[in-house]
């Protein structure tokens, strides 16, 4: 409170000083006030400033030659013309009157007296200061304007604490909206939030990421730039260079003549100017003055539509100007309102009382000596900034109406508190002329813009509108037909510093600004998600994407199917081994007391065969998807099956050399290996041998069934672990070795009798076996794709048959094709033989 005292003060102080430096000759206009049971107060631009260097605080004088502004003079009109059709309405504000007080606000000096005159109480021309500013009654209940953001703060900022309603029609700055520093502040221009998303949007819509900013100096230009550059920002969108257009700008002069050089050597071919009507005239004299054409200016509301822009001499080979408007509106009977003041005698000023003081500011001898042939003319930017003069002054209206209780046909009238009113303007929802007025929490209305474009196709400039823009959210909805560009062939210029990457490409920034960069294109496994153009997210686990690549793929499962004709023949083949296996035992089982089953090892072939049929069963589980039993056993039983074999074939070929060899000259290593059922006893500790491994191998290497994603980056490759472990490796080691002994023990038999000597077919098929390993083991080293269990298969299907062929073929020839051969004559005569020959040796 003693802070506000302390301001109060000063305005009392400030007001005192003004009112003692600003008399003048003259008395204030007829036309500036009008009795009524309620007052409010306009504040319009009638006259330009006038920049000077002042010794002592007065008021700027703004009745001066020259300085005449048509477009503050329609605002002005507009509010009259407003507050004469309400007194004259009857419906609206029933037997209660408006009157008026209102100021020329052509300064900022102008500006502050005009808004203390309006907070002083009626008669004493003070404003008295008390406890309660709520009970505060001055003569004005609202004030509507002023026009420009700096000027409309500081009456805002002055008004707020006796919460006196300011609504104005040009101040369209974002700051202006919080309540918490402006509470009484409301407007009929729409937010600089909105504009500044449209022109966003505006510019993403064409594609332009890469712009040069520039502003003029005041709350307007400053705060507009600022909110544009954080917004396009936001939107990745770059500032290529950035600048203010000051205060004191003139053409020409070295500021301005740096500021046209930085333009012209940014890369950027849109230009945003934010900025009010008297700088951007200074700023676009200076753009022709340098001849800087070729590029699209996109223009704020304050001067999109302004005459004192498209004026400017040589603006048409700018390039192209698209630009963000109030929607037009007009104001019914404006014009003819005034013509008829034009026609009016309004007599001339009348001398100043000795005991008055004379408002400087409320004074327009130019207005006074208009004619209808030297009016200024109604332009439509004038037009559609006077519709918002108008109808500010129709919602104090209406928001009196419902104060004084109106509805009824009767106001009544009593004393009313600005902060009353406020109230009430807040709630107000009324059309005017088809428009719907009202008001949101912040004070801003619900308008929306339109897009426009500058059109020099005729004798004269006019403009086009491309669309408009909604809320909220801020949405466009442009024809882009409509749009004729300066370039060749009508075609949208563009505004980028890198052009967009190829699909798949990732942008790397090159410098300071992400709008500039290099593309790289994603790697194999990598995809660039279109919300981050920046950096390629990997696939995942079930996916792949090959370089380059803007989306991942689902990976192809592939394992050994049944149903490919590799697996059918293979299949085939196994089944045809396996049968013959069936076969052979059979046919041994029928011969089983036969000399050539005997010599063949008799009851022990049926485990020599049924330890290959083992071995062919295990090869079945590599068809197919793997499963856990299958990885389990398949390897396992092979390895096992074919140890038992190889054990049988080994000893087989060591017992038939003992027998002939080493009887007579080692009878004692011969009969304990006789008593002690020697071949038997090898076998079953060779097989447990190989047992144990294979057990061990299962318990601490487990087979299991995988997916592995490392090989092919397109492929999920379905396997077991096995070939991985050490378990795998000795088991093969020991079968390995098994089939170097068994090697060993037939290439010793070599000179045995003819119907034993099994060395030619058993050398052979063992070294077949080995053959079909490493060809298998050299194919799994260079290749690992999904036929690597087919080749397994074929090697141990080799192994097999190897061994079948080379020991069991040669005997089922004989006993089926031979039989004469399988007769005990014929062995008794083949040992004979051996034994003379042996003797002569």
């Amino acid at each position: 409170m003693l802070l506000c005292t302390a301001c109060l003060v000063g305005l009392q102080l400030l007001i005192s000083c003004c009112w003692a430096f600003a008399c003048h000759s003259t008395e204030p206009s007829p036309d500036f006030t009008l009795p009524g049971d309620y007052l409010l107060a306009g504040l319009f631009p009638l006259h330009s400033g006038c920049l000077q260097v002042r010794h002592r605080p007065e008021v700027t004088l703004c009745d001066r030659t020259g300085s005449f502004n048509e477009h503050g003079y329609h605002l002005f009109q507009a509010m009259r013309l407003g507050v004469e059709e309400i007194n004259n309405s009857t419906t609206l504000l029933p037997n209660v009157t408006l009157g008026y007080q209102l100021y020329d606000v052509c300064s900022d000096s102008a500006n502050v007296y005009a808004t203390l005159s309006v907070l002083s109480l009626p008669g004493p021309r003070h404003i008295e200061l008390q406890g309660d500013l709520l009970r505060y009654s001055p003569k004005v209940l609202a004030v509507i304007g002023p026009d420009t953001t700096n000027r409309a703060a500081t009456t805002a900022a002055l008004l707020s604490p006796f919460l006196m309603p300011l609504i104005s029609y040009g101040a369209s700055s974002e700051t202006l909206s919080v309540k918490r520093q402006y509470p009484s502040f409301l407007r009929t221009i729409p937010n600089d939030k909105y504009q500044v998303e449209t022109m966003v949007l505006l510019l993403q819509r064409f594609g332009w990421t890469w712009i040069s900013l520039v502003g003029s100096s005041g709350d307007y230009g400053q705060l507009g730039v600022q909110a544009l550059e954080k917004q396009a920002t936001d939107q990745g969108i770059c500032i290529a260079f950035k600048d203010i257009v000051p205060f004191s700008a003139q053409v020409g002069d070295q500021r301005m003549q740096r500021l046209m050089r930085h333009l012209a050597q940014a890369t950027a071919t849109v230009v945003v100017v934010f900025s009010n009507r008297p700088l951007a005239r200074v700023f676009f004299e200076s753009v022709v003055l340098a001849n800087l054409t070729g590029k699209v200016w996109v223009a704020s509301e304050a001067w999109v539509l302004s005459r004192h822009i498209t004026g400017v001499p040589g603006i048409q080979r700018i390039g192209t100007v698209l630009g963000v408007a109030i929607q037009k509106r007009t104001v019914p009977g404006l014009k003819a309102f005034e013509e008829a003041y034009a026609r009016a005698d309004k007599g001339a000023p009348r001398p100043c009382h000795k005991s008055s003081c004379c408002s400087s500011n409320q004074v327009c001898r130019e207005c006074e000596a208009f004619t209808a042939h030297t009016m200024p003319k109604l332009k439509g930017f004038s037009m559609s900034s006077a519709y918002n003069a108008y109808r500010a002054v129709y919602a104090v209206a209406h928001g009196l109406h419902q104060l004084l209780g109106c509805a009824s046909g009767v106001c009544s009238r009593g004393r009313v508190y600005p902060w009353q009113l406020l109230e009430q303007i807040h709630k107000v929802n009324f059309l005017l002329h088809k428009d719907t007025v009202m008001f949101n929490d912040n004070g801003d209305p619900l308008s929306s813009y339109n897009i426009i474009a500058w059109d020099w196709s005729g004798p004269k400039w006019t403009f086009t509108v491309l669309g408009s823009s909604t809320w909220s959210p801020v949405q466009l909805d442009i024809n882009e037909t409509k749009i004729q560009w300066h370039g060749k062939d009508n075609q949208v210029p563009k505004s980028v510093c890198s052009s967009d990457c190829l699909e798949g490409h990732q942008r790397v920034v090159t410098g300071f600004h992400p709008c500039c960069f290099e593309c790289v294109p994603c790697g194999a496994g990598t995809f660039l998600n279109k919300s981050d153009l920046y950096r390629c997210q990997p696939c995942g686990k079930e996916e792949w994407a090959p370089e380059g690549s803007q989306t991942c793929f689902p990976r192809t499962v592939v394992f050994l199917a049944c149903q490919e004709h590799t697996s059918w023949v293979l299949l085939a083949a196994n089944t045809l081994l396996l049968l013959l296996l069936l076969g052979t035992a059979g046919l041994f089982a029928w011969h089983l007391d036969t000399p050539v089953v005997r010599s063949a090892g008799g009851r022990l072939c049926f485990l020599m065969l049924g330890s290959l049929a083992a071995g062919s069963g295990s090869l079945y589980g590599f068809f197919g998807e793997p499963t856990r039993p299958a990885c389990l056993l398949r390897q396992a039983l092979f390895a096992l099956g074919f140890t038992i074999f190889l054990s049988c074939l080994t000893v087989r070929s060591f017992q038939l050399i003992i027998i002939f060899k080493f009887s007579t000259k080692a009878p004692t290593f011969y009969r304990a290996w006789v008593q002690n059922h020697g071949a038997g006893l090898f076998v079953m500790i060779s097989s447990a041998a190989q047992l144990l491994i294979c057990l061990t191998w299962l318990v601490v290497w487990t087979p299991l069934p995988t997916r592995e994603y490392q090989r092919f980056p397109h492929l999920v490759m379905l396997e077991c672990t096995e070939a991985n472990s050490l378990g795998f490796i000795l088991a093969f080691l020991y079968n390995g070795l098994l089939s170097i002994s068994a090697f060993a023990c037939s290439y010793l038999g070599k000179d045995l009798p003819e119907n034993y000597n099994e060395a030619k077919c058993v050398t052979f098929s063992l070294l077949f076996n080995f053959m079909s390993w490493i060809a298998f083991f050299t194919t799994a080293s260079v290749y690992d794709g999904k036929y690597v269990p087919a080749v397994n298969m074929l090697a141990g299907l080799s192994s097999l048959s190897s061994g079948f062929g080379g020991y069991f073929l040669p005997k089922c020839y004989v006993i089926l094709c031979r039989p004469d051969l399988n007769s005990t004559e014929h062995f008794q005569a083949s040992i004979q033989d051996y034994t003379r020959h042996r003797g002569s040796t």
